[in-house]
């Protein structure tokens, strides 16, 4: 069963039923995987696996298990999603059995697993910096933002048709892309405007541009600018956003690495929550 919540936030719920632990324990990990795959493949975000204390376990669960992020500026740790087994608790205290194979009344086992927005929060945490928001290519609605520079006495119309032609041929190959076309806005605030809504890749095509049938690429993620033919425009660009994913991935492990400190004895473990924040953020 599948449960979406939305009066405060968005939420992606899911509670299941098996006849046995053993078929209980093997989904709650199944999910969790799942969860990493989200973080990890698609936003870009490491994360660690593992189970949570008694303490920390859901209330009334048998036990819990979560994905942990990193939050860079803060160093801070933040659940990410949780997969929970909650056991017969529930099938007990409402009193839900149901018939095994072997024709016995049986008490079920049941599970319960969900994400929220907290996961964009994270996100946008995680990878934006001072400009604004910085989204990997995966799960950015708009991948590419075709940007004219038209200068004086330029062949205006022509820069223009040949940015729309860029998105076309970008869109043809699957590439979600866009040309920001209004005239009432300089080149210098458009490039602020989609480097704050965090954009992966920005494409200018000015005279000499299109004189020379190339765009100019800037990377969000870094600022790095490259020079791309239109005869190679579809296979760099891909290999730019393959590229964007990959360093963000990385950059935010490199931050999160640096940040953990191994203890093996309690004086060690009570001297390093005695340091600042800024000298250490994580413990394992």
């Amino acid at each position: 069963m599948l449960d979406c919540r939305s009066r405060e936030f968005l939420w992606h719920e899911g509670h299941t039923a098996f006849a046995t632990k053993e078929e209980a324990s093997t989904e709650v990990l199944q999910i969790l995987e799942l969860y990493r795959h989200i973080y990890e493949e698609f936003l870009a975000i490491p994360v660690m696996k593992g189970r949570k204390s008694e303490l920390g376990k859901f209330a009334g669960g048998l036990y819990t298990t979560s994905v942990e992020a990193f939050i860079p500026n803060t160093g801070r740790g933040i659940q990410g999603a949780t997969s929970h087994c909650l056991g017969q608790n529930f099938a007990k205290m409402f009193e839900i059995n149901f018939e095994n194979e072997k024709g016995e009344k049986s008490m079920f086992w049941q599970n319960s697993w969900a994400y929220s927005t907290r996961t964009i929060g994270v996100m946008a945490m995680v990878h934006g910096d001072n400009k604004g928001l910085v989204l990997p290519p995966k799960v950015s609605a708009l991948q590419v933002i075709v940007i004219p520079v038209p200068y004086k006495d330029a062949d205006t119309q022509g820069i223009f048709d040949a940015c729309a032609a860029t998105v076309v041929t970008l869109s043809d190959a699957g590439i979600r892309a866009e040309a920001d076309l209004r005239e009432n806005y300089s080149p210098g605030w458009k490039y602020l405007n989609w480097k704050m809504k965090g954009v992966p890749l920005r494409i200018e095509k000015g005279p000499r541009d299109l004189a020379n049938n190339q765009v100019r690429a800037v990377r969000r993620d870094n600022g790095e600018k490259t020079d791309i033919s239109r005869v190679f425009l579809v296979e760099q660009v891909k290999g730019m956003l393959d590229k964007i994913q990959q360093n963000l991935f990385d950059v935010a492990k490199q931050k999160r690495d640096a940040c953990i400190e191994v203890v093996k004895t309690w004086d060690e473990f009570v001297k390093a929550l005695g340091q600042k924040e800024t000298d250490l953020s994580s413990l394992v």
